[in-house]
């Protein structure tokens, strides 16, 4: 198998193709659904996994092993002006892994960001998001703690959730350490994730805890059960389909597990009055887009500030490919943007 680096070398030599001949290689003309057109770059990615096995097909540790090394090729390099730290939070009879990461130019006003990463409970890790990260520290101005929570189906539901919950509240107790204000953080994640994350705002709620300064949600999934146009519309979408959804949340819950759960799907919560401003983010190519949209209008309807953004060309996983396709690094660095503007108070 080809170096790390010569992976890199290779894919994005032959994304820097004309769009034109991209879409030639893929096999086609523009795909163009549901009112949007798909990045060039994202279709030739989706053409060649094509070719290769259905995740569906995997096992978790398979899976687990093939998304490791896909997101090699795809990914961007450390964040220049941001360095790293490997941490251990605990959670009772166990241990968190995590990652910090601090910019050069911290802001000392600014809150320390709690991040979760995608993978559907399943797959991922703390290289999932590196990149995004240290893009998020970076332009923020913020201190970011990545956890590595437990994953499917070795521990089912809640058990991810539980981890990221615990991280929080010892990144909110510990946050003075990491030059961020004492007892304040925010709470953020990307597809599972940004489930976990809306998930923890609300449980801070129930629990009668102060909110997050911020809530980050990108490409959420907000309702396990959805049976929105979306789910349809983008039901073979790259790299998240309504399949491998449906393989994601077969290993995540257990046969007790009930969808409506709000700890599940958080849109089911009746009142979303309350809860932490936030930013929310979707892609226009995935199922789940219509859930993100939904919930970000019912935080709004419930008073609570909040920006929308929809990346139209863009496919779901998109913070992973920061390296690759040049429109999802930009749509990150404007998210942080984002972020930064929330925590400013900006957001209404």
């Amino acid at each position: 198998m080809p170096s790390a680096s010569t992976q890199r070398y290779l894919v994005r030599t032959l994304l820097s193709l004309p769009s034109s001949l991209l879409r030639l290689l893929s096999g086609g003309g523009v795909v163009y659904r549901g009112g949007r057109t798909l990045d060039p770059r994202l279709q030739f990615l989706a053409a060649g996994a094509s070719r290769g096995p259905a995740m569906t097909t995997l096992s978790p540790e398979e899976a687990r092993r093939a998304s490791a090394q896909g997101l090699v090729a795809l990914s961007g390099p450390p964040e220049p002006g941001v360095r790293t730290e490997p941490l251990s939070i605990p959670n009772g009879a166990h241990t968190i892994p995590a990652r910090l990461y601090r910019p050069e130019g911290q802001n000392p006003a600014a809150p320390l960001m709690v991040f979760a990463h995608f993978g559907g409970g399943v797959i991922g890790d703390l290289e999932t998001c590196d990149a995004f990260c240290g893009i998020l520290a970076k332009i923020a101005h913020c201190p970011v703690l990545s956890v590595d929570y437990r994953l499917a189906p070795e521990h089912r539901f809640p058990a991810g959730l539980e981890d990221v919950l615990a991280a929080y509240r010892w990144g909110r107790d510990n946050a003075a350490r990491f030059g961020a204000p004492a007892g304040r953080a925010c709470i953020g994640g990307d597809s599972m994730g940004g489930n976990f994350a809306a998930i923890v705002a609300q449980e801070l709620k129930r629990a009668a805890e102060a909110q997050p300064d911020l809530q980050l949600l990108i490409y959420p999934c907000t309702d396990v059960a959805s049976e929105t146009a979306s789910m349809t519309t983008y039901a073979e979408s790259f790299p998240l389909s309504r399949a491998t959804m449906d393989w994601f949340m077969g290993h995540y819950m257990g046969p007790e597990a009930d969808p409506a759960d709000p700890r599940l799907s958080p849109v089911r919560t009746a009142n979303l009055s309350g809860l932490a401003p936030a930013v929310v983010i979707t892609a226009g190519f995935d199922p789940l887009v219509d859930q993100g949209e939904a919930y970000a209008k019912r935080l709004k309807d419930a008073g609570v500030p909040t920006a929308y953004r929809c990346y139209d060309s863009l496919a779901h996983g998109f913070t992973a490919f920061t390296g690759a396709v040049p429109c999802a690094d930009v749509a990150c660095r404007e998210i942080a943007g984002l972020v930064r503007e929330g925590l400013e108070g900006r957001i209404h």
